[in-house]
């Protein structure tokens, strides 16, 4: 099991821990990661492991192991791989987290400014969307796009709470994804809250701590995907 020290502080960039074993397909796994896994439409982290001797080892992806508790680190092809025991020093890829966490919160304001069920989704490296359920609703680019910057530029506090799975349960409507479920599996649920009360919702991604952090966004395209899906893209400016 792998302690996931993004939960709690996302801003971490490098901690130390112990290879608890490699999987048959050559995947490091270790006791603790400030590596996000990829989950819920957010990709998984890249950077590298510093062994002791000074080597470097590649990481090009970070997933889940299939019991969801142990986090795999997946190396580069022809890197050397770590024994179980070995300490090393893991090294995040800052800049390119800072654009999925700032992306991230950007598409939950997304989903504020656009309050329809949510379809889909996926973050990406300076650009995310969301689909949308519809209908046939308008849509004001314009009117969408301003609104969102203006959520963002209040430099909106970004904090997270815990709820038990029964708790949820009994609000339902604090789930906004209709194809991304809450993760759970541990009696409890993670949720995400922006200010005192512009947006509400599980997940367990990772995002800044306030939403001024985000800077200014542009509307990318704008599709029609089927007959009330609506896919709308975020990009960050810079």
């Amino acid at each position: 099991m792998t302690v996931p020290l993004f939960r709690d502080d996302a801003y971490l960039r490098t901690c130390e821990a112990k290879v608890i074993g490699v999987n048959d397909r050559g995947g490091i796994l270790l006791d603790r990661s400030v590596f996000y896994a990829s989950a819920g439409g957010q990709p998984g982290d890249t950077g590298f492991l510093e062994l002791d001797d000074g080597t470097h080892i590649k990481i090009e992806t970070t997933v889940y192991d299939q019991d969801r508790n142990t986090i795999v680190h997946v190396p580069a092809d022809t890197q050397p791989v770590p024994i179980a025991g070995m300490s090393v020093v893991v090294h995040l890829d800052w800049a390119r987290r800072y654009r999925m966490m700032r992306m991230h919160t950007a598409l939950h304001l997304l989903s504020v400014a656009l309050p329809f069920p949510v379809t889909g989704g996926q973050i990406g490296d300076g650009e995310g969307r969301l689909d949308f359920d519809m209908c046939d609703a308008a849509l004001d680019k314009d009117a969408l796009i301003e609104t969102v910057n203006t959520l963002a530029a209040a430099d909106h506090e970004v904090t997270s709470e815990w709820i038990t799975d029964a708790e949820l349960d009994a609000n339902p409507g604090l789930v906004k994804t209709m194809s991304v479920k809450p993760p759970r599996g541990s009696g409890q649920v993670r949720l995400v809250r922006i200010g005192g009360d512009v947006d509400l919702q599980p997940c367990g991604g990772t995002h800044v701590s306030r939403t001024s952090e985000i800077g200014p966004l542009s509307l990318g395209k704008v599709e029609n995907k089927g007959k009330q899906n609506r896919r709308v893209r975020l990009r960050l400016d810079d």
